[in-house]
């Protein structure tokens, strides 16, 4: 029986499991994000060494049971300098035999389909995508934020909310009740207090993250602001995959579009509509789907792919995580 150690190390959270070959899962830990960018490659590292000891632990491991794969899928692995500095340091770790590290949405990818014609939109606090061909061909992005032409995510979403609030308080901006909803969730009066607030508070300038739950139920009441906010968001998310077919020669063929992270699970009625749209437009035999397992799963049958898997670790691996989420 070979051991695999799986990781998603993603921007607010990080999941860790060990399991053997035939997909049952030993041992897991959940604690908190590990982007490099975020954090720095220092306690990023700090806090995954943590988590692999917690998941060893739940395990029943000791210090003499080897683990013959660690499958590490990280947030914040998109440069080529970036894979090589996070290998390195996963290798330095000597978490298992042999290790592979790369991009987090890859593992997304995996965790929602394994159709060989696929791309995966993640948009959870910011915004990627990944795309692969069954002739082997695969594609991604920088997803570097403005600098590469990237829009969205939680992040983007809070800002540009706070944004068209504060405008429409000091009259540059048409109105919006997005101002008065915004002040409330803060507990402030104004928008202009949030801005102060963020400009001063780092805390607070970290909660503009969260907003996105809010803005979705401001623009489902009908605000138009709100609303040209949420559509452009699904323009975007259709535009990534879109693109990632069109590389992969895709478009006219059938393929699957995986959607995946925070914002995307909402499926927030006007987001989707906006989705499905464009890519019925530009992408018309594409077929959407959502991520229901987390992106650990996906690390998880990556790994297992690499050892040479028993049959059935799938399901049960995807069986363990649904108890998980009954839970």
């Amino acid at each position: 029986m070979s051991l695999l150690l799986a990781v998603d190390g993603g921007n607010s959270k990080t999941d860790v499991l060990v399991c053997d070959d035939t997909g049952a899962v030993l041992g897991h830990a959940r604690g908190l994000g590990t982007n490099h960018q975020t954090y720095g490659l220092t306690e990023s590292m700090r806090r995954l060494d943590g988590l692999v000891a917690s998941a060893r632990a739940a395990a029943g491991l000791s210090d003499a049971d080897r683990v013959a794969l660690a499958s590490v899928y990280l947030a914040g692995a998109d440069l080529p300098v970036e894979l090589t500095m996070l290998a390195d340091a996963v290798t330095k770790a000597g978490w298992a035999d042999k290790s592979v590290v790369d991009n987090d949405t890859l593992a997304l990818l995996r965790a929602g389909t394994e159709s060989p014609d696929a791309v995966a939109v993640v948009c959870g606090a910011g915004i990627n995508c990944v795309g692969r061909a069954a002739d082997g061909r695969t594609v991604r992005f920088p997803a570097l934020g403005t600098i590469t032409g990237d829009w969205g995510g939680g992040d983007e979403l809070g800002l540009a909310a706070l944004w068209h609030a504060s405008r429409a308080e000091d009259g540059r901006g048409p109105a919006t009740a997005l101002a008065a909803a915004i002040a409330g969730f803060f507990g402030l009066d104004s928008a202009a207090d949030v801005a102060a607030a963020a400009h001063l508070d780092p805390t607070a300038a970290e909660r503009l993250g969260t907003l996105t739950p809010l803005l979705f139920e401001v623009a489902a009441a009908g605000d138009e602001v709100a609303r040209s906010i949420v559509t452009r968001q699904g323009e975007e998310v259709a535009l990534m995959a879109i693109a990632a077919l069109r590389r992969l020669d895709l478009v006219t063929r059938p393929s699957t579009v995986v959607l995946g992270g925070g914002v995307l699970r909402s499926r927030d009625p006007l987001l989707y509509e906006v989705i499905d749209a464009r890519l019925g437009v530009d992408a018309p035999l594409a077929e959407i789907t959502v991520v229901t397992d987390p992106p650990v799963v996906g690390s998880a049958l990556l790994g297992l792919a690499s050892l040479g898997a028993t049959p059935g670790a799938e399901e049960r691996l995807r069986v363990y995580w649904r108890h998980v989420s009954a839970r």
